[in-house]
């Protein structure tokens, strides 16, 4: 999902596979040991585009630390796939029943679909060459029973299990009590962000700000960049907000004059690799509303359904293809609704349609269609008159365009924050405002703490500084900030684009080619490998920082080239290669990215390389150091046979290990040293060179 296959593509591919699965009678099919989320989408949508009748079943793999190697969580994953349209969703390989099953029990209240667990028996290490697995069948069946209390209901065994397994397992369920039934959704199953974040949508809980500021109206700045094909301010807002509290990120970029559906997908891509929040897709436009959720990595919020016939007839199915949550908007063809009693008329045919296509009350988000009380002094009292029925009468979460309430009026923040704090007293959830206006935020700060969804007001005096009693003002621009400072940002923020500009901006202003390596652009990279040590950053920050310290590396490599001394010497060579009889390459390629970003020559043999040609490479390029990944245990015994077959030829220098299932037991057993993650192989080689 971060290398070079786009996302159609891949959705070709799968539909090609499930097409000739089809023809051939299949009852049903399983799409299993994925690690990414967008790529499971991209599976899902593929096989339901040749089956759309048939049972599909997802199961993702999980690491160690309850992630997907790209850092999605499992309720996330289950959440989007579910709304996808997976028949059951769960896990499979990469741990044994225990493990799985913790990840079970957080699926489980969240799961309106079957579970499935389909664990390893236990992990495998290497006896006398020999890949074995800890559990047999009497213990594995013991330990996998426990998934059905967990909440699975359709369970199995991965790698290292046997039929003797599975007919031990069965023999133990058997005791078991019948598997439990799905529970219904919590309330408010929420949208998922592009890097599998989950935001509830809530009756009751904290309140939640979709922020407005990514629409061209009004701003002639915005719509000369959009007409530019640029779209780094639509970035920086969207930075911003997030900063500034957003919990969502509405994207409006309705402009005359442009492509809006060719601009709304890579205003996705680039939103979701810069913000860590859910988008709520905002246009009428059916062919931009398919393609941006369609390329969406999550759960998007579509703004919004109308009791329009047009957005009936096309969007409704749109969005139930693509599992997007809803913003229900009471009004029809015949124009705005005067009162409480025309929005719950045209409420209760929006919510008629809906359940007819399959959505469900957790789906759906209602909009309070704010009008200005510049125009109407009773619109006001009738908008919170129809979100206390809602509340009350359906159950549903409900939100508004804020600042519609004050249009035409002066000292529109002050009616604004009033309007909000009022309305939330009557049960609003959500607003689609601008959350760089310190009052509204310090507003709905002291809401959160008068209503009782701030617990011992930890937000609220976090929020305000121990010598006043108000809200700081939002942090100024990152413009403002130093040169390196926005270069060193942008490195971290992964904006490739930013830190090409930044680094060009550096060298008119004096600081060299080789300043801006030792003392921006290494310093910013160690900084990602820190995060993703630490489980701050997943692979798709990693990735993202990667490239945009490669793109700054590459303009500047001409320069540092030329300035580059005799004594200082060619780079040091690393030569890297995933074993034979093993094509996984995930981790090989994050090693070789964060080498070349550390000053490395990286001569990469690619994947299911003999020993024969690996002991070539190192004759010819005499590196320094040779790294070997392997994923599968079945391969593992190929790196014994290089390092043996090196060694054998007198070549003794260093060899760093490192895969899924190598260990530094194992490194240690075959003359190698083990590194667990790309960041440890980097200080090996640095150590090496």
């Amino acid at each position: 999902p971060y290398g070079e296959l786009e996302f159609e593509t891949a959705v070709d591919i799968y539909r090609e596979q499930a097409q000739s699965l089809v023809d051939g009678k299949v009852d049903g099919l399983v799409i299993e040991t994925l690690m990414d989320l967008q790529e499971a989408r991209a599976a899902l949508l593929g096989v339901r585009e040749a089956a759309p009748d048939l049972p599909v079943i997802v199961t993702l793999t999980f690491e160690p630390d309850g992630r997907t190697l790209t850092g999605c969580d499992p309720v996330s994953a289950l959440v989007t796939l579910q709304a996808l349209g997976a028949d059951a969703f769960g896990c499979n390989c990469s741990s044994g029943p225990e493990e799985m099953a913790e990840l079970i029990k957080k699926m489980y209240p969240f799961s309106e679909i079957p579970l499935v667990a389909k664990p390893n028996a236990g992990m495998p290490h290497l006896e006398n060459g020999r890949t074995v697995f800890d559990l047999g069948p009497h213990d594995f069946a013991k330990l996998a029973a426990d998934l059905a209390d967990a909440g699975a209901s359709l369970i199995g065994g991965c790698c290292g299990t046997t039929p003797e397994h599975i007919r031990a397992l069965s023999g133990e369920i058997a005791f078991r009590k019948s598997n439990p039934k799905a529970p219904a959704c919590p309330d408010g199953c929420g949208a998922i962000s592009g890097t599998a974040k989950l935001h509830r949508f809530s009756t009751a809980g904290k309140f939640t700000i979709i922020g407005e500021r990514i629409n061209p109206t009004g701003k002639k700045a915005l719509q000369q960049h959009l007409r530019e094909g640029k779209l780094d301010m639509v970035l920086q807002m969207a930075r911003e907000q997030s900063e500034a509290g957003a919990s969502v990120l509405d994207v409006n970029l309705g402009l005359a004059g442009i492509d809006e559906s060719a601009m709304m997908q890579e205003a996705v891509r680039r939103i979701c690799r810069s913000v860590d929040l859910p988008l709520a897709i905002d246009s009428t436009d059916a062919c931009t509303v398919e393609k941006a959720l369609r390329l969406y990595p999550g759960r998007a919020l579509l703004n919004s359904i109308s009791a329009e016939h047009y957005r009936l007839e096309k969007l409704l199915p749109i969005a139930k293809k693509y599992g997007a949550m809803l913003i229900l908007l009471p009004l029809d063809d015949n124009g705005l609704p005067q009162n409480a009693a025309e929005r719950m008329t045209l409420l209760e045919k929006l919510l008629e349609h809906c359940r007819k296509a399959g959505f469900r009350q957790n789906d759906l988000v209602v909009d309070a269609l704010v009008t200005t009380i510049s125009t109407d002094e009773t619109a006001g009292r009738e908008i919170m008159q129809f979100i206390r029925q809602v509340n009350q009468e359906k159950k549903l979460p409900t939100t508004c365009g804020l600042s519609n309430i004050s249009f035409g009026l002066p000292d529109r923040g002050t009616v604004n924050a009033a309007f909000l704090l009022m309305a939330s007293a009557c049960g609003l959830n959500c607003a689609i405002a601008n959350p760089m206006m310190p009052l509204l935020m310090e507003s709905l700060g002291c809401a959160n703490a008068l209503l009782g969804y701030d617990e011992h007001l930890k937000d609220y005096l976090a929020g305000h500084t121990a010598n006043s009693g108000t809200a700081p003002v939002p942090a100024e621009k990152s413009a403002a900030r130093p040169l390196d400072e926005q270069l060193f940002q942008a490195i971290l923020n992964g904006d490739g684009d930013a830190a090409l500009r930044l680094s060009t901006e550096l060298l008119a202003a004096g600081i060299s080619e080789e300043e801006q390596v030792n003392r921006i652009l290494i310093p910013s990279i160690t900084e990602v490998g820190c995060k993703f040590e630490k489980k701050e950053f997943y692979l798709p920050q990693l990735m993202q920082s990667a490239n945009a310290m490669q793109q700054v590396m590459t303009h500047l490599e001409p320069g540092l080239a030329k300035n580059r001394t005799q004594s200082s010497g060619p780079k040091p060579v690393f030569v890297l290669a995933t074993v034979e009889g093993d094509i996984h390459d995930i981790g090989k390629n994050i090693v070789k990215l964060l080498l070349e970003n550390h000053g490395f020559e990286v001569q990469d043999l690619g994947c299911d390389v003999p020993a024969a040609e690996i002991l070539a490479a190192v004759r010819k390029f005499r590196p320094c150091a040779v790294g070997l990944s392997a994923l599968m245990t079945t391969t593992m015994p190929k790196m014994a046979e290089t390092i043996d077959l090196l060694r054998a030829n007198g070549e003794n220098l260093p060899v760093i290990t490192g895969g899924a299932a190598v260990d530094e037991h194992f490194a240690r057993s075959i003359g190698a040293v083990y590194a667990d993650d790309a960041m440890a192989t980097v200080r090996l080689a640095q150590q090496a060179r």
